[in-house]
C-alpha cells in the first residue's frame, strides 16, 4: 500500500497501489567529482548522499485513479511551501517534499472530461507525483 501523510497535519491520504515509481533506478547514493589540481594529477572526491533522491510517481499509464476529494486535498499539500511529508512506498516510509523544481509538483488529469459544473468529488483522477527525499 503507498501512503502519504502530513507530518505537520498528521493526516494521512492512500494512494492507488498502480502508481509507477519511473525513476527508481535513475538515482545513485555515491557522488563524485573529478578535477585536476595544480600539478596537473586528477583528484577525485567521492562520498554518499545524504538527500536529494527524485521520486517520480505516474498514475496516468497505469490508469492508477484518485477521487477527486483526494486529489483536491493533495492539490493543497503540495501547494504549502516547505511541508514535509512520509511517504510509504515499498515497504519503506521516507521523509519527502513536493518537488517544485520539476513544476508541475502535483498534477492530475481527469478520466472522463466533463462539463463545468457537473464534477463530483467521487470523479476519478490519474495522478503524477514528483517528491524530493530529505
Amino acid at each position: 500500500m503507498i501512503s502519504l501523510t502530513h507530518i505537520g497535519a498528521a493526516q494521512t491520504l492512500y494512494l492507488s497501489d498502480r502508481l509507477i515509481w519511473t525513476d527508481e533506478y535513475a538515482w545513485s547514493p555515491t557522488a563524485a567529482e573529478t578535477r585536476f589540481g595544480t600539478t596537473g594529477a586528477l583528484m577525485v572526491h567521492v562520498g554518499k548522499k545524504q538527500a536529494g533522491r527524485l521520486i517520480t510517481l505516474d498514475g496516468v499509464e497505469t490508469e492508477a485513479w484518485l477521487t477527486r476529494g483526494v486529489v483536491a486535498q493533495l492539490n493543497d499539500w503540495a501547494a504549502q511551501p516547505g511541508a514535509q511529508f512520509l511517504l510509504y512506498l515499498r515497504g519503506v516510509s521516507r521523509t519527502v517534499l513536493f518537488d517544485h523544481s520539476r513544476a508541475p509538483a502535483f498534477d492530475a488529469k481527469p478520466v472522463i472530461k466533463l462539463q463545468d459544473g457537473v464534477e463530483q468529488t467521487t470523479d476519478l483522477y490519474r495522478p503524477t507525483f514528483n517528491f524530493i527525499e530529505v
